[in-house]
């Protein structure tokens, strides 16, 4: 883990990509490696939730009646779970923002607190290959490993080289329409994020489709940069 002690400041990040570009992946070795947490907005809703904060209660109601939870509940769900001690090094926001409106009012929450989005990172990926990828994967119901029709095939045709299972599942979801459907929305709405920190001079594009250490070491040199400013 990088000596935070150089830092007059946390660091807060956010990772930019479309489903099956390897967010989940890569955010959980940045926090082994420099001690950022990664914060979800699903997982700060719960634990908002089962902390019963203000902001909790405030969501638990809206969740309840099947609503959506505004933005503004979202960053008071937020701006609390920046108090706690273990975020001191900084953070990878995870679903939050969305939007350009939202980007603007976390800006705000940060400055407030002296902090501010030090780097957005756009996973890059080529869209045709990415449908292959992730319509591609399939799971063992046993013990959770991973396979792939072309990159990952167990040793013996259906059955786990972990544990033997032959018990072998899909999600719905990953198929080829369904992908496509997922990256054109995820474009779209994501268009103008990406404008919003480009402006802003801290958006970093990293390409997405090599190989899971080459793209944490691209990561990892941008971090380290911030980590020692």
């Amino acid at each position: 883990m990088t000596d935070s002690s150089t830092k007059t400041r946390p660091v807060n990040l956010i990772l930019l990509g479309p489903p099956g570009a390897g967010k989940g992946t890569q955010a959980r070795m940045l926090q082994d490696r420099f001690g950022l947490v990664q914060l979800s907005t699903g997982d700060l809703l719960r634990g908002a939730v089962a902390a019963g904060t203000e902001a909790g209660l405030a969501a638990k109601a809206v969740m309840a009646a099947g609503g959506l939870v505004s933005d503004a509940i979202v960053l008071a769900v937020l701006k609390d779970r920046l108090d706690h001690a273990d975020v001191v090094a900084g953070t990878i926001l995870d679903g939050f923002p969305r939007t350009a409106v939202q980007a603007k009012a976390l800006d705000d929450l940060l400055a407030e607190r002296g902090q501010r989005i030090d780097a957005a990172i756009s996973l890059a990926v080529d869209d045709a290959a990415m449908v292959a990828r992730v319509a591609g994967r399939y799971t063992c119901g046993g013990c959770g490993e991973g396979y792939h029709d072309q990159f990952k095939q167990p040793k013996t045709a259906g059955q786990c080289d972990k544990c033997g299972s032959t018990n072998m599942t899909r999600r719905a979801d990953d198929n080829a329409e369904t992908v496509g459907a997922r990256l054109a929305a995820y474009h779209a709405q994501t268009a103008p994020l990406i404008d919003y920190y480009r402006a802003r001079g801290v958006l970093t594009e990293v390409p997405a489709m090599g190989e899971i250490g080459e793209i944490a070491g691209a990561l990892d040199a941008i971090v380290s940069a911030l980590t020692t400013q």
